[in-house]
């Protein structure tokens, strides 16, 4: 039971980074060949929503 919890929690956290950098990488190679387009623009937000940008998860002291 616990070794499965531990297996998935491992597959997400590879799976979902991975995925996510995936799809930002084909938004920008379609980008750059052909210019924006629906579908890059969907990939972009796909990756965006399976993985925000850092920036955006931090907060600084103070603030």
């Amino acid at each position: 039971m616990i070794q499965k919890r531990i297996a998935r929690w491992a597959m997400m956290a590879v799976a979902v980074p991975l995925a996510a950098a995936g799809a930002r990488g084909l938004s920008r190679k379609l980008e750059s060949r052909r210019g924006p387009s629906r579908t890059s623009r969907m990939l972009r937000q796909g990756a965006d929503f399976l993985r925000p940008a850092r920036s955006s998860r931090r907060r600084r002291w103070g603030r």
